[in-house]
């Protein structure tokens, strides 16, 4: 029996996603003889590509290369015994239309030509030296795993029950790096939440929805009955720009204003006042003017026991914890004190002015929801400022702008953290663009001066490194565990919410 790793768990960023599909692969590979080449000759050797993430745009990635160059040997790599990332652990639970996405992902997993490996840590159990003596090219798409912080007073105290928004849709999604994760929504019946993108609607919707209906969807067991105890009647939603300026989408806010027995409030004043001011640009954006739609017309929610509001024009400043006078006892967190905005600039590039005024907020729980970053890692050039490794439309580049050979970037770490499925798909699509441009041009790939063998060789070295590697038809028999504990349940499945729970299946 091989040891397990330890686990380091992947973290993901999160938005929610569009369904899109693509058509489902149909070529099949020829195996043919290798030979040695200094660059990659497309009649010879198969092509050896390594994925370094299993989300939506490791998966595009794979994909679009796979249909564009038949002669293509895919080894996608996961931190985690699972895959499909963000799809599984950043879609809400009550959108599952949205999950159907994954269907599209088995079609390329199933694939002669695609190999998984989970439970794999880049730069832990495998190094960016040994893939480069085993594969012509490496993609990296592991999305941005840390979230932007405030930059506030006591941000960074141990004050209980705040919480990244990112970990606590990981909470209840069954991310196993949140597994204890653990808040407390009996201390208060209010919530702020920090933020006004999809994301802070997403968790907002979780808090207010009736537990019924959560109980039907694949929300993890543990987060249904922390919810079924919630106190949370009222969930303010704050952001530091006005309603002209919020990032969320027409479908999200929708599903705000229909929540059952649920009130809304927010500047009334504040968004008319907006809206006459600002005829002309709002009619030329659909979007935006869809929104606007919707927000006047969810003024008429005024009954209901529970409460959602949208407040503009406020910057936090500080998190204030209740008094205690045991030293040994935690803090909780009391209330998040705002400075007060004014808007200065056109409309189209609107900047948060303080006015010196500052408004204090009683709550229980905060939910930080503004935005993620990536992660460097060992062996690639990193731009801190952006958040991003430094490309060329997915060709990575060294600190001096040059290209790195057979070294390609796809998704949020290549673009930063933002947009839709849709545009991950199309990002995924360029980079594989240029991989198979680049294969088709001879350009130089990695370590031309060898063999590659990919995961027949990695694999094994693996192995003897006592990582425990989990492949798709392993993944396969964890996925009929959580299918077979949630039809218990009648709901789709009941996710593990730790990894050695996981592990533990295929060892039945």
């Amino acid at each position: 029996m091989l040891r397990r790793s330890k686990h380091l768990f992947k973290t993901y960023s999160f938005l929610p996603f569009k369904l899109w599909s693509f058509p489902i692969l149909q070529d099949t590979l020829s195996h043919v003889n290798k030979k040695k080449y200094s660059t990659f000759n497309t009649s010879s050797s198969p092509f050896h590509l390594a994925v370094i993430g299993s989300g939506p745009a490791g998966f595009y990635t794979a994909y679009r290369v796979l249909k564009e160059h038949p002669n293509t040997l895919v080894d996608m790599y996961e931190a985690l015994p699972i895959p499909f990332g963000l799809v599984r652990y950043g879609v809400a639970p009550d959108h599952p239309e949205v999950k159907n996405v994954q269907n599209r992902f088995e079609e390329v997993a199933k694939d002669s030509r695609f190999t998984f490996i989970g439970n794999v840590k880049y730069g832990e159990d495998l190094t960016l030296k040994d893939l480069k003596l085993q594969y012509d090219a490496i993609v990296f798409s592991y999305g941005a795993g840390q979230e932007k912080t405030l930059g506030i007073r006591n941000e960074n105290e141990p004050i209980k029950n705040i919480f990244s928004a990112r970990a606590f849709v990981g909470w209840y999604n069954g991310l196993p790096q949140y597994r204890d994760l653990e808040p407390d929504l009996t201390c208060s019946d209010t919530a702020v939440v920090i933020g006004q993108g999809n994301v802070a609607l997403d968790v907002s919707r979780i808090l207010l929805t009736d537990i019924v209906e959560l109980s039907k969807t694949d929300i993890t067991e543990y987060a249904l009955e922390t919810l079924k105890n919630s106190q949370i009647r009222n969930v303010i939603i704050i952001g530091r720009r006005g309603p002209l300026q919020v990032s969320f989408t027409a479908k999200e806010l929708r599903e705000m204003m229909n929540l059952p027995n649920t009130k809304f409030y927010t500047d009334f004043k504040l968004i008319k006042n907006e809206l006459s001011t600002n005829v002309d640009i709002i009619s030329k954006d659909r979007p935006l003017k869809r929104l606007m739609q919707i927000l006047e017309k969810g003024m008429e929610n005024t009954s209901g026991y529970k409460s959602w509001s949208l407040k503009f024009l406020r910057s936090p400043d500080e998190f204030i914890a209740h008094v205690n006078d045991d030293p040994s006892r935690p803090k909780y967190v009391r209330a998040v004190r705002f400075h007060i905005n004014r808007l200065e600039g056109p409309l189209e590039n609107r900047i948060a002015v303080p006015t010196g005024e500052m408004e204090e907020l009683e709550t229980g729980l905060v939910l930080k929801s503004v935005g993620y970053k990536s992660i460097p890692l060992e062996g690639l050039s990193f731009d801190e400022n952006k958040g991003i490794v430094p490309n060329h439309k997915g060709k990575i580049l060294d600190n001096d702008n040059n290209e790195q050979p057979g070294l390609y970037v796809a998704g949020w770490l290549k673009r930063g953290p933002q947009g839709v499925i849709a545009t991950t798909m199309y990002d995924a699509y360029e980079t594989a663009e240029v991989i198979v441009s680049d294969i088709k041009q001879d350009k130089p790939m990695l370590s031309n001066d060898t063999f590659k063998y990919g995961s027949k060789v990695i694999i094994p070295i693996l192995h003897q490194r006592g990582i425990r590697t989990v492949s798709y038809k392993d993944w396969k028999k964890i996925e009929e565990k959580e299918n077979e504990a949630g039809r218990a349940k009648h709901k789709p499945r009941e996710k593990f919410g730790r990894v050695e729970d996981a592990m533990q299946v295929l060892d039945t």
